[in-house]
C-alpha cells in the first residue's frame, strides 16, 4: 500500500497562509503608517504651511515643559517648541528664543498684521528677548510656559507681570503668499549656548 506524507504539504500551506495573511495586514498597516506620519500631507503653499504650523503647535498642547527640551517625549522648552514644528516642515530655524528673535522676516507689533504660524517674542522691558510662542490667529497662541508645566495655550494680550513677559514683537517664517519663497533665511549661530529659550512664562 502506497505511503504518503503530507507534512510537505501542511508546511506549505502554512507558509502561503502565513504569507497571504501578511499580505492582507501587513503591507495595509505599513500604508497607513505611511499615511499617518505627520506634516508629509501637508500642502507646500504659503498658506498651507501656515495651517500646518498651527495643527502641529495645537498637537503638542499639554506636553509637559522641559528646560532644555525639544521633543514630545521628553517635553519642550519654549524656543525647542518652535524649533522642533518649524523642523517638522523643514524650514529651519535657530535653537534659541534670543536667536529665533532675530530671524526670519520683522512685523509690525499689530496683531492686525499677524498671520497664524508667526513667531512671537517676549521680554522683560529693558531686556532680552527670553520667551517665544507661535502665534494660531484670534489674538491666541501656543507656548511651552515653566509657569504652566506645560504646553498650552494663551491670549496675546495678557497682562505683563513678574512672571508673564510683555510681547516684544513678532517674526514670520513663512512667506505672505505663494510668490515668494516660503522658507526664509536665519543667521548662523556663532555661539553654542545649551538654551536661553526656556526662562519663565
Amino acid at each position: 500500500m502506497l505511503r504518503m506524507s503530507f507534512a510537505p504539504f501542511a508546511r506549505a500551506t502554512r507558509r502561503a497562509l502565513v504569507i497571504s495573511t501578511c499580505a492582507a495586514l501587513c503591507v495595509p498597516a505599513a500604508i497607513r503608517a505611511q499615511e499617518t506620519k505627520p506634516f508629509e500631507a501637508y500642502s507646500n503653499s504659503a498658506h498651507g504651511l501656515r495651517d500646518s504650523v498651527v495643527a502641529l503647535a495645537k498637537a503638542q498642547l499639554g506636553k509637559r515643559y522641559r528646560y532644555g527640551g525639544k521633543t514630545p517625549e521628553r517635553g519642550f522648552d519654549c524656543s525647542g517648541l518652535v524649533q522642533y514644528i518649524m523642523a517638522a516642515l523643514n524650514l529651519d530655524v535657530p535653537r534659541t528664543a534670543r536667536l529665533q528673535a532675530k530671524a526670519g522676516q520683522e512685523v509690525v507689533r499689530d496683531t492686525s498684521q499677524l498671520l497664524p504660524g508667526d513667531l512671537l517674542t517676549f521680554a522683560k522691558p529693558k531686556k532680552g528677548v527670553s520667551h517665544v510662542g507661535i502665534y494660531i490667529g484670534d489674538g491666541k497662541f501656543i507656548q511651552a510656559s515653566s509657569v504652566a508645566g506645560r504646553v498650552v495655550e494663551s491670549s496675546i494680550n495678557r497682562t505683563p507681570s513678574r512672571l508673564v513677559k510683555a510681547w516684544r514683537g513678532a517674526r514670520r517664517f513663512l512667506a505672505f503668499d505663494d510668490t515668494t519663497s516660503s522658507a526664509v533665511a536665519v543667521p548662523a549661530d556663532t555661539t553654542t549656548p545649551v538654551n536661553k529659550g526656556g526662562a519663565k512664562q
